[in-house]
């Protein structure tokens, strides 16, 4: 599902900041293109995040609602180049390719062990991640 939402974009002295009203989220790039990717990226992680953890999803306003001067203001970000432009991203599909992808790790256990493991038909993928989550979530 596409997901669209209005950003604000300043030109400043060394890139571009990137400011998401709706959602009060923020980003940049050293380059128009860069602050583009930056957005969509900032927008699939924020709209991912919202979903895993239960919360509401802010409805995007109308593009012709926001005010640029009053975004500025708030955030005392002076620009004389600043437009608002439509940031879209489908979240289930760039997280797939950028949050979610799986990376191939290489380790080394005892050999008993590795025996021990085969022996038990253990798939030693699940086991780690299991044991990694574990761990993670008990920060």
């Amino acid at each position: 599902m596409l997901s669209m939402y209005p950003a604000c974009f300043f030109k400043e002295e060394n890139g571009y900041s990137v400011i998401f009203p709706d959602l009060d989220l923020a980003t940049c790039g050293d380059t128009l293109d860069e602050a583009m990717a930056m957005a969509v990226d900032c927008l699939a992680g924020r709209i991912r995040w919202l979903e895993r953890d239960g919360d509401p999803i802010p409805a995007a306003s109308p593009m012709n609602e926001i005010d640029l001067d009053a975004v500025a203001g708030e955030l005392e970000i002076q620009s004389e180049e600043a437009f608002v432009n439509m940031v879209s991203v489908d979240v289930e599909a760039y997280a797939k390719e950028h949050f979610d992808k799986s990376v191939r790790k290489t380790l080394t256990i005892p050999a008993w062990l590795n025996a021990a493991a085969l022996e038990m038909n253990l798939n030693f993928s699940q086991v780690l991640q299991e044991a990694l989550l574990a761990k993670v979530q008990a920060r």
